[in-house]
């Protein structure tokens, strides 16, 4: 890697934390950037889910205020992300590397048409409960967060779309505190697979590039903290449509 891919790689954490903190799908910038560097894709997969990790952790600490009174509610739904991340991890490096292809857009699709009738379904389910207050969403939501999870251990782009379309539709929630939640979730199953595919790489010899994974660690550290800056002062409905947007692009990105 010359000094003008490591400037890439770089400026793509940055972009890619940024995004992840606000929206999702910050992978898709990093991972194709890999990719056009000439690395092999699971590597690439795999080195990019580690550098990611600390941008998780930043954007995650910029949402501080809005993560007051979700602790209990993170400690449930963070056992389901723990658990999730292991198995898509386990998956990644048990099957085929192309096999996100088919299974990406289609997941990408479901969550956006969640996320656009979030509010419509969301006060559905409401009228459904009639007073019956679940703070944290139930077990359904357990098992989406469980479900969403393995997705992020597998591949993780629009993880965040995923998670965000879910917390909205069963929880009644500011967006912005389920974004903050969605933040917390997200930097758990990216954590829990790095711990994965680094133990991996010492007994069963999984290849992590560890240069490319430093620059995309840095860059999305920065990016984290100004998505979070950026981020808090987006209206819902703004959001909503920023959310959208970056999903459509990466169905876009993903069927080239």
């Amino acid at each position: 890697m010359d000094v003008w891919d490591a400037v890439a790689v770089f400026a793509a954490g940055v972009a890619a934390g940024g995004i992840n903190t606000i929206v999702g799908s910050g992978s898709l910038i990093t991972f194709p950037t890999l990719l056009a560097l000439g690395y092999v894709p699971v590597v690439a997969n795999v080195s990019n889910n580690i550098g990611l990790v600390p941008g998780g952790v930043t954007g995650a600490y910029g949402y501080r205020n809005e993560l007051k009174g979700q602790r209990e509610r993170l400690l449930r739904l963070g056992s389901a992300s723990l658990a999730g991340a292991v198995i898509g991890g386990l998956l990644l490096l048990g099957l085929p590397a192309g096999a996100f292809k088919v299974i990406v857009p289609a997941l990408i699709v479901v969550a956006l048409v969640l996320v656009v009738l979030q509010p419509r379904l969301q006060s559905w389910m409401l009228r459904r409960r009639e007073g019956e207050h679940r703070p944290h969403g139930g077990p359904w939501l357990w098992a989406g967060v469980l479900l969403a999870g393995m997705y992020g251990g597998y591949f993780g782009a629009a993880q965040g779309i995923v998670l965000i379309a879910l917390l909205g539709i069963a929880l009644d929630d500011d967006l912005q505190r389920l974004n903050a939640a969605k933040n917390v979730l997200s930097a758990i199953v990216n954590g829990s697979a790095a711990v994965l595919f680094i133990t991996m790489s010492i007994v069963a010899d999984t290849r992590i590039d560890w240069g490319a994974v430093l620059l995309i660690a840095a860059g999305s550290t920065v990016g984290g903290l100004l998505g979070a800056r950026a981020g808090r002062r987006i209206p819902p409905l703004v959001l909503r449509c920023v959310i959208v947007a970056v999903g459509l692009v990466a169905i876009v990105n993903l069927l080239r």
